[in-house]
């Protein structure tokens, strides 16, 4: 399991690569406890719209589940690149159920 949270952790944190993109600043957000990773940009140094979530991640159980990847190298291929076979991820943002969402609801 440790092995699977850092793995994410790594794959979602790439994303954020040097921190800054055209006139936005890109923040990882990377939540052991909870086993949530996302990226978020946020627009700099005008704000002309909301926060965006550029990918956002999370282990439930022993499956990783994307809720939502907004970029143009979809963190599914990383994490099949890097070994995770595909029945271990959920495209929950793409409406693949969550295999007992009750039990691990957040």
């Amino acid at each position: 399991m440790d092995n699977l949270k850092q793995l994410l952790r790594e794959e979602v944190a790439w994303y954020a690569g040097s921190g800054r993109g055209a006139n936005v600043i890109l923040f990882p957000l990377l939540d052991d406890e909870h086993q949530t990773y996302s990226v978020t940009a946020v627009d700099y140094p005008v704000r002309h719209d909301i926060p965006l979530v550029l990918v956002l991640a999370r282990i439930v159980g022993d499956i990783i589940v994307i809720q939502e990847d907004n970029t143009s190298k979809p963190l599914v291929n990383a994490l099949l690149e890097r070994g995770i076979p595909r029945d271990r991820i959920v495209l929950a943002y793409q409406g693949e159920p969550i295999p007992d969402a009750e039990r691990f609801a957040l």
